[in-house]
């Protein structure tokens, strides 16, 4: 079998994405929704009515005038597409 100079293009490729993914996978870096009292109640919306449904109460909180977001924080309205429920 003979091998062509694009086959080895192909194969560079393929080494070269493959190992994209690979270096941005791994740990979650952003924090858990820690199990308490204030956010348990996303513990219980989130199997019932999904993500999206459970986001809504976010703002309540996480505002200018409560816990204020970090200056780099991105838009907000999408919380639990970063920020995953903590393993109970």
């Amino acid at each position: 079998m003979k091998f062509h100079k694009r086959d080895l293009w192909f194969v560079g490729l393929v080494v070269v994405i493959l190992s994209i993914f690979f270096a941005i996978s791994g740990s979650i870096k952003t924090t858990r929704i820690p199990y308490d009292e204030t956010h348990q109640r996303f513990f219980e919306i989130v199997p019932k009515e999904g993500k999206k449904a459970a986001e809504k109460f976010c703002v309540e909180c996480h505002n200018d005038q409560g816990v204020p977001f970090p200056a780099d924080h991105p838009p907000k309205f999408r919380c639990l597409f970063c920020h995953k429920l903590a393993e109970r």
